[in-house]
């Protein structure tokens, strides 16, 4: 693993790393990851493609790990349309990774949050990538995300974007543990592994309390990718794999991925699929049977390179 910095077209450092095969190399996966967390909690990841033959390319998305803006908290993307600035950031990265490796296919990898904003990247730059693995999304807005919005505005006006609230943070997450008995942590909805589960915990840069503007960016932008005029911008030719666990409140317990499967083939593109694991929850890269699950994206790549 090689650590590097870049900056984006706003001037902002952002911490990186990418993890390079001893051999000849195959193609280049880009790494988008999900919130509250950090590029280093893929590193398994990382080394497991390296060791196949990818180059694998990663970063802090803005407001996390190392890539926070001068004196600002975790959390903070910055002053307007954060949702937006992450995606520019991403494209960033890809034009690095483009003019480092001209004649490599590219495959952006995204969990979570970096679903959603690699869901915005292919509307807007679908052209530049070979295609995407969609880990833990969804194909449609949460329950209640019209209230998220106008609510976290409210706050904004009053108090500032930097202003953190309990409130929507209980709301965006507090449903995740409910359907998880005995539940040992708040945070036993990412994984059945209890050891994934404690580092996380443990993790000083995963789960703190964001500030509302990330909460209200990050609503405006899910519900942009629902916009049909954005929908129809995806390459009709991109190979996308969406994969989720059956146990992933995120995906909607599997209903979220089946609906954007449907979606992504009603539109027309050719090459879509998706898979759900049997118990699995949020993330099935720290789950109890990762190995499995990294092998079934090692073969998309291989099928798709």
């Amino acid at each position: 693993m090689e650590h590097f910095n870049f900056k984006t077209r706003k001037g902002v450092s952002i911490n990186s790393y990418k993890w390079v095969p001893r051999g000849e190399i195959k193609a280049v996966v880009q790494i988008s990851h999900g919130m509250n967390e950090h590029i280093k909690r893929y590193d398994e990841f990382g080394k497991f493609l390296s060791g196949k033959g990818y180059l694998v390319y990663g970063n802090d998305h803005l407001g996390h790990g190392r890539s926070l803006l001068q004196g600002e908290q975790l959390g903070y993307i910055s002053d307007k349309d954060g949702f937006d600035d992450m995606v520019e950031e991403m494209r960033d990265l890809t034009n690095i990774i483009k003019e480092e490796n001209k004649d490599l296919k590219l495959f952006v990898f995204a969990h979570s949050m970096g679903s959603f904003l690699a869901q915005r990247y292919i509307q807007l730059y679908g052209k530049d990538i070979d295609g995407l693995i969609l880990s833990g999304t969804n194909g449609e807005p949460p329950t209640g995300i019209n209230l998220g919005i106008s609510l976290s505005n409210l706050i904004m006006k009053a108090s500032g974007r930097r202003k953190k609230s309990k409130l929507i943070n209980v709301l965006s997450f507090g449903s995740y543990n409910k359907k998880i008995t005995p539940r040992r942590t708040i945070f036993d909805w990412i994984s059945r592994e209890e050891k994934e589960v404690d580092k996380y915990i443990e993790d000083p840069l995963c789960g703190n309390l964001f500030p509302v503007s990330f909460f209200h960016d990050l609503y405006v932008g899910m519900k942009d990718i629902q916009e049909k005029e954005n929908l129809e911008n995806i390459p009709k030719n991109l190979p996308i794999y969406i994969f989720a666990g059956s146990e992933d409140p995120v995906g909607g317990y599997g209903r979220g991925i089946i609906n954007l499967n449907n979606t992504y083939k009603r539109l027309g593109i050719k090459n879509v699929d998706y898979k759900i694991y049997n118990g699995g929850r949020h993330e099935m890269l720290n789950e109890i049977n990762k190995l499995e699950v990294m092998i079934d994206i090692l073969n998309w790549l291989e099928f798709n390179k």
